[in-house]
């Protein structure tokens, strides 16, 4: 079974063809109504044909409708103001449709899924802690891998990791001589981030202990077995301190290629520019210059020291995974400062002919209501920190609410209370946006949040519960007759829609935005009508609607990376 649009879509597409033979229905438009007296479904394709045609939108929309066979997919269309078609689908339909909502393989068969996608998300730099700037892309990443993952696409995450530069010869040298050995085991991450500081400020004096840094580089480039295997610990203890943040937020990765990994490359790199002419020396760099109408500066692929840049790296990455995978398209999760970066690298694949579809998926940045979160140092905020702030808030509110639950259930609700707040602070705005983050919304149950949506699944559950039935099965046709029973199934058949909407414009926000809808349309529906009354047939017709809706919203906050608990 396809997606119900697709479905509509053909169906008014030969309705169409049958009145009008001549026409190209490749652009046709539909979309659902937001209001249900309008229909399911509407398309403004009548008055998008008024001028090729020359014609009244009126006119050729009434010629739509009478050559539209609505098989058993519709109820009834009708045609309003200017021309615009409405279309209602038949309750058996939206029934049956119901009952494959997840039926992902067919559902998406449509969709283009040959191939990888592989996302580029996170990539922390070795030695540093991660801290709020990570977040965004983390969160993103992760979302947009397991959107794509529900619609059947093959995806490979990776996290990018900064662990090649000259920062490397400087923490050699402090690790040589100020490591605090409890420290390191403690936060190992922590304790290199001191160890960085603490070069920084003895060499403002000594500037002759940047020579030896350089040294100690120089040993690390040239495959000296004591600087690499030290230099091998620090990315395996950062890896360590950043897979405890991940498992947090629950995020994962496929590949922890860093920069290291593609330098090897980057000779090869340089020498395909060049032959290509792309590449030209310009004071002593090698430099490659775009046209007047990209407006781009030029981008510098080799210093005149002979060190390569970001933009080389990223080539070669590109250039690695075209050979590696078969490549679906490759995207870039990171902040918006980063666009013209991006925009040179992929003109330069561009010029170079390299066949593959390349996005950059930017964000701003995050903000807090009252101004900077308070942190232990300084005003630099860490993911630690604000995951456990998360946590400390919403175990106060969870025992507020519920005293009487026992603490270890009180601390596991409030862990995915809050580490859902924040993630879906972040998720459910659009995301080229700056976030203004405020602990008193995010954390409260009213409103478009994730308590909000976990405690309306919450809800749900404990009427099932109540109603005391395990297996809810397919209600009888034509059984809904409360408007607000026929408006809950007209959101419920969204769910696939907002799924390939949210992907193809890479914006988990769509899902977010579809959830809060649905759960207000719920909550109308559940204050409207009683669910367990004396009349079986209602009665299951309504806990199917309940059961439905929990599963949905499950679903969606699953794939924003986001948990459930039973009861709150």
């Amino acid at each position: 079974m396809e997606i119900i649009t697709e479905q509509v879509l053909k169906i008014l597409n030969e309705g169409i063809l049958k009145a009008f033979p001549q026409v190209d229905v490749a652009d046709t438009q539909l979309q659902f109504t937001k209001d249900i007296k309008f229909g399911h479904m509407q398309s403004n394709a009548a008055m998008t044909l008024a001028k090729p045609l020359r014609d009244n939108p009126r006119s050729i929309a009434t010629k739509i409708v009478d050559a539209i066979d609505k098989k058993d997919v519709l109820e009834s269309i009708e045609i309003a103001g200017p021309g615009f078609i409405n279309f209602t689908i038949s309750q058996s339909k939206i029934i049956e449709y119901c009952n494959n909502l997840f039926n992902t393989e067919d559902l998406f068969s449509n969709l283009d899924r040959a191939g990888d996608i592989i996302i580029d998300y996170s990539s922390p730099n070795i030695a540093k802690r991660m801290h709020i700037g990570h977040l965004r892309s983390t969160i993103i990443g992760d979302s947009l891998k397991r959107i794509y993952n529900y619609l059947g696409y093959h995806t490979v995450g990776d996290n990018h990791l900064g662990d090649w530069g000259t920062q490397f010869g400087k923490l050699i040298v402090a690790y040589n001589q100020w490591l605090d050995r409890d420290a390191y085991a403690k936060d190992s991450v922590e304790e290199l981030e001191r160890l960085y500081v603490e070069f920084e400020k003895r060499s403002h004096d000594k500037p002759e202990m940047l020579e030896e840094a350089r040294s100690e580089l120089k040993k690390l480039q040239d495959g000296d077995a004591t600087q690499v295997e030290l230099w091998k610990e620090f990315i395996q203890a950062s890896i360590r301190e950043y897979n405890k943040i991940y498992t947090r937020l629950n995020v994962s990765f496929d590949t922890y290629y860093g920069e290291s990994h593609y330098h090897p490359l980057m000779p090869s790199i340089l020498d395909l520019l060049k032959t290509k002419g792309l590449a030209k020396e310009s004071e002593g760099a090698q430099v490659v210059f775009f046209d007047e109408e990209e407006h781009l500066h030029p981008c510098i692929v080799q210093k005149k020291d002979g060190a390569y840049l970001y933009a080389t790296s990223d080539l070669a990455c590109i250039k690695m995974r075209m050979e590696d995978y078969d490549v679906n398209q490759l995207i870039y999760v990171t902040d918006d400062r980063q666009a013209p970066h991006f925009k040179q690298v992929f003109s330069i694949a561009s010029k170079l002919d390299w066949d593959v579809k390349c996005e950059h998926i930017s964000f701003g940045i995050m903000k807090f209501k009252d101004g900077h979160f308070s942190s232990r140092k300084g005003n630099v905020i860490y993911l630690k920190d604000l995951l456990d702030e998360a946590e400390r808030r919403a175990f106060d509110v969870v025992k507020e609410k519920n005293p009487d639950l026992p603490e270890e259930e009180q601390r596991d609700i409030a862990r995915i209370v809050g580490v859902g707040a924040v993630k879906y602070a972040d998720l459910s705005q659009n995301r080229s946006s700056a976030i203004i983050f405020d602990w008193d919304k995010n954390l409260s149950f009213d409103g478009n949040t994730a308590p909000y949506l976990q405690y309306v699944y919450a809800r749900i559950q404990s009427i099932k519960t109540k109603a005391g039935i395990d297996n809810i099965s397919s209600p009888k046709s034509e059984i809904f007759k409360e408007p607000q029973e026929i408006r809950l199934l007209g959101q419920l058949i969204q769910f696939p829609s907002a799924l390939q909407k949210a992907a193809e414009s890479y914006r988990p926000n769509v899902v977010s935005d579809y959830l809060f809808d649905l759960a207000q349309d719920f909550n109308t529906f559940y204050n409207a009508n009683r669910v367990i009354v004396e009349d079986q047939d209602i009665k299951l017709s309504r806990l199917y609607l309940c059961d439905l809706t929990a599963k949905v919203i499950k679903q969606g906050l699953e794939l924003l990376g986001i948990e459930v608990a039973g009861r709150m």
